[in-house]
Formats: structure tokens, sequence, C-alpha cells
């Protein structure tokens, strides 16, 4: 029989469709739990079960959000359940209480850890004691990046040897490769979108909020265009849907004709092949941005921020330069850097194109969460996780590659 994983995610669970297509296609059977819309997951035959909490909150309200996920579990007797996202990693758990195998995967440490507002640094000591509680009901934490599992083993928020590193969620390299081939021609796209054919096109995808360095974006533009006057930023994400972190949209306006902002597309890899540069100025502590991996496929040089999660896509003068969170001047510097060495980004973009296909592939990362889920499998079917796992987990992986490497 086929092991039932249930996997629950936020509202942008959608984007992990492929990740749990393969895992389908390796026997598990699949159930998707998420906070956004069933309809991209029934398109795909994945069965798609619905619950709600808001991302902008907390306190008391979440324990609403633990019941229905208490509730849901009961419903669907999963034999593995696989969180993503920061409150369905602390939710889950919570309404699992040990009574099915959760392995929650941290990618990212996001605004908490990131901001240094008043309200962020209040929430850090609540935030790392949940996050200890709930290891005591969670059979194996996943790390997307070694930053983020350097912190938690530091602070001992998980249990000694129950933490594992996979690197992203994966891409899928032929699917991304199929988008592209049926995208209209680069030409096209920039005469859609009103950009001149000499256009230097540098563009942004992610949540339009300040956390995801947009006001950096916004302010090093004057800078770019004094040295590169044909320069144009387009912004690609959601903006009105953000609540109190999105960009005030008379900042963004104060920038046009030189900033198009196109909210939330389907067609980013169509985006990218018109673009000459991917700006990414986070200030956010990210697992591994999934928009990094596909501007490289796309073989974009990479302008991005020096933080956990970035540092392990851009390798700085390599495949792109990474530049200190906040800082405008740096950022535009490397900006005009790159546009103005057209055969340096070239082969900036080309080495992210094999970097990207040979240690981020789709198959490479579900091959490694399905030899972790085989052995909670095996741990519960003896009836003693926590012991069973651990030591597992403690095993050096000799295959996993380092940053400058390429995996054979």
């Amino acid at each position: 029989m086929n092991p039932h994983l249930v996997c629950v995610g936020g509202e942008d669970h959608a984007l992990r469709i492929p990740f749990l297509m393969s895992l389908r296609e390796k026997g598990f059977r699949i159930t998707a739990v998420s906070s956004g819309s069933e309809a991209a997951f029934l398109r795909h035959g994945i069965p798609h079960r619905q619950y709600g909490f808001d991302r902008f909150s907390s306190g008391t309200g979440q324990w609403a959000t633990v019941r229905t996920i208490r509730k849901l579990m009961s419903e669907l007797r999963p034999d593995v359940v696989q969180s993503f996202d920061t409150k369905p990693n602390l939710l889950t758990p919570l309404a699992a209480r040990g009574q099915f195998p959760v392995i929650r995967t941290i990618n990212g440490l996001g605004w908490t850890f990131s901001s240094l507002e008043p309200r962020a640094l209040a929430l850090r000591p609540i935030f790392c004691g949940l996050q200890g509680l709930v290891s005591l009901w969670t059979a194996a934490t996943v790390f997307q990046n070694r930053d983020d599992q350097a912190f938690f083993e530091r602070y001992r928020l998980i249990r000694r040897g129950s933490g594992r590193l996979i690197r992203s969620s994966g891409i899928d390299v032929d699917a991304f490769a199929m988008a592209r081939h049926l995208a209209p021609p680069a030409m096209k796209m920039r005469e859609d979108l009103g950009l001149d054919q000499s256009a230097e096109v540098i563009v942004f995808v992610g949540r339009l909020t300040r956390q995801k360095g947009i006001p950096t974006l916004l302010k090093a533009i004057p800078r770019i265009l004094s040295k590169r006057p044909n320069a144009r930023v387009v912004l690609v994400g959601p903006w009105e849907t953000e609540g109190p972190f999105a960009v005030d949209k008379a900042d963004i306006d104060r920038y046009a004709p030189n900033v198009i902002v196109l909210g939330p597309r389907r067609d980013v890899p169509a985006l990218l092949s018109m673009a000459d540069l991917f700006a990414f100025p986070t200030e956010y502590r990210e697992g591994i941005p999934r928009v990094l991996l596909e501007a490289g496929l796309a073989g974009l040089p990479i302008v991005a921020s020096r933080m956990p999660g970035c540092n392990d896509v851009v390798k700085d003068g390599w495949n792109g330069y990474l530049v200190p969170p906040h800082d405008a001047d740096g950022l535009a510097s490397r900006i005009i850097d790159v546009l103005s060495d057209r055969d340096l980004g070239k082969l900036m973009g080309g080495r992210s194109v094999e970097l990207v296909r040979e240690q981020f592939s789709l198959p490479w990362v579900v091959d490694q969460y399905c030899d972790l889920y085989k052995k909670v499998l095996s741990a519960k079917s003896h009836g003693d996780l926590a012991r069973s796992v651990s030591p597992i987990l403690l095993e050096k992986d000799a295959a996993e590659p380092e940053m400058g490497g390429v995996r054979r």
C-alpha cells in the first residue's frame, strides 16, 4: 500500500505542485492542505483540503487553526505529514502531538529574524520557545540552508540529530525550459510592456514588500540611470495582499516610467527571458528563494543581498554579486557593473544555469526527501520514532555538493 503523505503549507503552496507530483511518481499517495485555492491542485489530480489562518496575526486565534488541522488529520489519517512555511511549521506539530510523524521544512526565518522593528524583536524569544516546544512532536526538521540549521542547533531549538539539510524544494528544469520555449519572443514581450528594444531590463520577482528590499531597489534607480539611462526596472509579484508589509504605491509611482509594476504573473519564465539582469535586494532570512533558481535557469546574472539563502545560490563575483541588505549604493554599483560588461553578465548567467541544473534540480531534491520519508516510516513501524530517526540523520551525506562544485 502506498504511504499517505499529507503536505501542509500556506497560500503559495501551489508552487510546490511539481514537488508533490514527483513524490506521487515515487509511490506516495498525496494530499495537499493549504490556505490557498484548490483549483491548481485539482487540475493536477492532487486532492486538496483548505484551512484558514492570517499570516499577519499572532496570538490566541491560532489555536482555532490548530484544532482545524487536528480535525483534518483525523479525517485524512496520514502515514507521514510534511509542513512548509512559518506558521504551518509551528501549528502542524502542535496539532499532531505525536499521533503521526511530522517533518518540517524551515524555508527561511523571515521577518521575525530579519527586522529590527520592536515587534519583531519582542517576538523572537517567543518564536524560539515555540520552535523548541514543537520539536518535541517533530520527527525531523529539514533546513534549506546552512545558516538556518546552524541557528537552530546553536540555540537547541531541535532535538539532537533531528536536522537535515536539503537545499530548496527543487525546480523542474525541463518544465521551465518548455515554458520558455512556448513563450512569446523576448522582443514581443518587451513590446507588450512598452519597453524599447534597447532598454536594459532589470527584473525583480517576489512580494512587493519593504522586507523584500523594494525601497532599497527604488532608491538605487537614480544612480543606475545616471550611468545606464536606458535601464528599466520591472517588478513582478503581489502587492495589494501584503497588508502592513506592502510598499506604498506612491513610492513606486514616483519612479515612473522607469519602473513598471506588473503584479502577480504566471508567465515568469517568459518575463525572465526578456531581462538582462535579476535583482533581489531582500532583507529577509530566506530559505532558498525559488526566484533565484528561476533566474539562474534563465541564464541571468544576479545581484542579490548577502542574506541566508541567497548565499547558497549566488557566489559573489562568480555567477553574480552579493551586496549588504539596505545598501542602495552598493546595489546600484553592482547592477551598473553587470550592465556595463555584457560579456561578464553572459558568463555569470551561464554559470548560474549549470549550478541550478546540478545542485537544485527537482529529481535530486525529491530523492533526498523520499529517503528521509522512508527512514521516518521505518522508524514509525518499529514504534520508536525519535530514537530510530535521529542517529540516521546524524550521518554525513557524502554526496552533498558544495557551493563551488558540481555534483556528478
